[in-house]
């Protein structure tokens, strides 16, 4: 019997055989831990949380332009990506050429992993733009239903490069949940109701204001949106609700009232401006008095008509993926007649704090479940013209809104 001892250069004790442990190079030290770094981020904002920015001004004044938030993917449970072939840590082009960041050449089906709780009335919630299946390459921000309502579908179509995206590579919105499934909601003269009671005005929310006066304007601080001048003792303010009592207060003010865009039953007569279903015969809606309109729920039928079909037909054809067409009076889904269909998914009615300067559920309509990617945490980084936001950081969206 053989007996030989253990060394570095054999440090499995084989007989006859010396071994010599290669070190890795700076290069591939560094390779490996930016494989490491991308591998975890990746699961990091998929399963955990994510950073999104604020682009525009429609949460105003709770959230404003440049805050820098995250968003948790656990309040309402991961979302299991649904188009799994795609570059890390970009969300649906290329950085630099502008193209696809993504293939779908792989797509699976919808399925979310069970989270903290479900998406309530007034939470503050990121999901991808329901009707950004279809875009317009050189207007991306723009809606491309919007666009084919102000001019035609076939002008953008032959005019312009149009894509379609996957539900998990829509933009990402963020907006307001004012109803969830099952609940009926209506705007009045500006003011949201949801099963007949008036939603909570939540201090820092906008509308626009008429604020008359003796003759001058108003001398208020800088942080209140003045709009414009109607004439010679009427201004056009866009006020926070924390804010009207401050204006009304001044010396030169006689009143301070509500502007209404539309009253009840006056349909927009700019096509790009109809409210959702845009059917202005059957629904004589804007964007100040809209409703009553019941949110879907799974589980849940409709009976359906000529009349109301325009509410539904998306949800039924793009959302949950039947044939539909229409025919001499008739509703034909998936090659048979229907006079009623059945929900196979939650709906959701979301809106901007800056209700008349937002693009939300008023325009296109119901977000689905399968829309939604979580629920907006707190502010890490806020800047404006100023420089950094410093009594905005590290709150939480709660604490904003009060």
């Amino acid at each position: 019997m053989a007996f030989w001892k253990k060394n570095e250069t054999n440090p499995a004790g084989v007989a006859g055989e010396t071994t010599t442990k290669k070190k890795k190079s700076v290069g591939r030290e560094w390779l490996d831990a930016a494989l490491f770094a991308i591998v975890a981020a990746t699961i990091i904002r998929t399963f955990f949380f994510e950073a999104y920015t604020i682009p525009t001004g429609s949460m105003e004044g709770t959230m404003l332009v440049n805050d820098y938030l995250f968003v948790s993917k656990l309040a309402f449970g991961p979302r299991v990506p649904m188009t799994p072939v795609a570059l890390p840590l970009v969300h649906n082009t290329m950085p630099l050429t502008g193209t696809k960041s993504y293939t779908e050449a792989v797509q699976w089906d919808y399925r979310r992993i069970p989270g903290f709780g479900h998406v309530e009335r007034n939470d503050v919630v990121v999901f991808n733009f329901p009707a950004g299946d279809t875009v317009v390459a050189e207007y991306p921000d723009q809606d491309y239903y919007k666009l084919c309502r102000e001019s035609s579908r076939d002008y953008v179509n032959a005019n312009f490069h149009v894509l379609t995206r996957p539900v998990d590579k829509k933009e990402n919105y963020i907006k307001r949940c004012v109803a969830v499934p099952g609940d009926v909601l209506e705007v009045k003269d500006g003011r949201i109701y949801s099963n007949g009671k008036m939603a909570p005005l939540f201090p820092h929310s906008k509308i626009h204001y008429l604020v008359t006066t003796n003759g001058s304007a108003p001398i208020v601080e800088d942080d209140v949106e003045f709009s414009e001048k109607a004439n010679n003792n009427l201004y056009l303010y866009n006020l926070e609700n924390c804010q009207v009592a401050e204006v009304a207060k001044a010396t030169n003010v006689v009143s301070v009232t509500p502007w209404v865009r539309h009253a009840a039953g006056v349909p927009p007569t700019t096509p790009g401006e109809w409210c959702f279903p845009h059917d202005t015969v059957n629904f004589k809606w804007n964007m100040d008095n809209y409703g009553p309109i019941t949110i879907p729920k799974q589980g849940t039928t409709v009976n359906l008509t000529p009349e109301n079909i325009a509410i539904y037909r998306r949800i039924i054809r793009n959302y949950e993926l039947n044939t539909l067409d229409e025919r001499d009076g008739k509703i034909i889904i998936n090659g048979k007649e229907a006079t009623s269909y059945t929900f196979k998914m939650d709906y959701y009615w979301m809106m901007g704090d800056n209700r008349h300067n937002s693009l939300d559920s008023r325009y296109w309509g119901f977000v689905p479940a399968d829309h939604v990617v979580g629920k907006a945490w707190f502010v890490w980084l806020s800047y404006g013209e100023g420089g950094i936001r410093w009594k905005r950081l590290l709150r939480g969206i709660h604490s904003l809104e009060k």
